[in-house]
């Protein structure tokens, strides 16, 4: 049986669907890119990464005009087909303002753009998109809008369903409860601040982001 591949959005002003693109074929092989105006043929994949950059220059916030587009709308379809999706930095906006996760990423505490390396915890595992047996990650973050927020309801929620999937070890942004990541209920839509695709080889600074492809 054929392996189907693995489905990357580009939106203008995505500046990692590359790096993404790249990182998936070293480690799934096969990889697809999808324009933002077009619909996808869903049964053609078997999931898809939203990619960090700026979509739409940010404009109005961040990720919301990109989660507008025909191919943004259906991955909501995807989702109800239990399709495996994941969202870095902008994409976990986007994956935000379609509502496919809960809460919203607001501009960071100190009101400036970071660009640093963290240490991760892999706080509930998921083995949807992280293949690993460890349980501390370290990775790249750059965002300006990375701070996670969500009321105390949906906390709560997070909490008891054990969507919370990342935490930073030492908070850069305010996020609540340092969180850097989180999916739904279901474990298939995965949403992160971080960069993996900028951790895939030793010169990059560290490979611990191969395991999410």
């Amino acid at each position: 049986m054929s392996v189907k591949p693995i489905g990357v959005l580009q939106f203008p002003g995505s500046n990692c669907d590359h790096d993404v693109f790249k990182a998936i074929q070293r480690v799934h092989k096969k990889v697809r890119m999808l324009w933002h105006r077009d619909h996808l043929q869903i049964e053609d994949y078997a999931g898809f990464v939203v990619p960090g950059g700026f979509s739409y220059g940010d404009y109005l916030r961040s990720g919301a005009l990109a989660a507008m587009s025909p191919a943004a709308k259906d991955l909501m379809e995807a989702n109800k087909k239990n399709y495996p999706i994941l969202g870095i930095c902008n994409g976990f906006q986007v994956l935000c303002e379609l509502k496919l996760l809960p809460g919203a990423l607001l501009k960071n505490e100190s009101l400036r753009f970071i660009d640093q390396w963290v240490h991760l915890k892999i706080t509930n595992a998921n083995k949807t998109w992280v293949k690993t047996e460890k349980t501390h990650l370290q990775l790249p973050i750059a965002h300006g809008q990375g701070r996670y927020y969500c009321s105390e309801e949906t906390l709560k929620s997070l909490q008891d369903s054990r969507q919370i999937w990342l935490q930073y070890e030492e908070n850069p942004n305010g996020s609540v409860m340092n969180i850097a990541g989180i999916t739904n209920k279901d474990g298939n839509v995965c949403g992160l601040m971080p960069h993996p695709e900028r951790a895939t080889a030793d010169w990059m600074g560290g490979t611990d982001g191969l395991c999410f492809f």
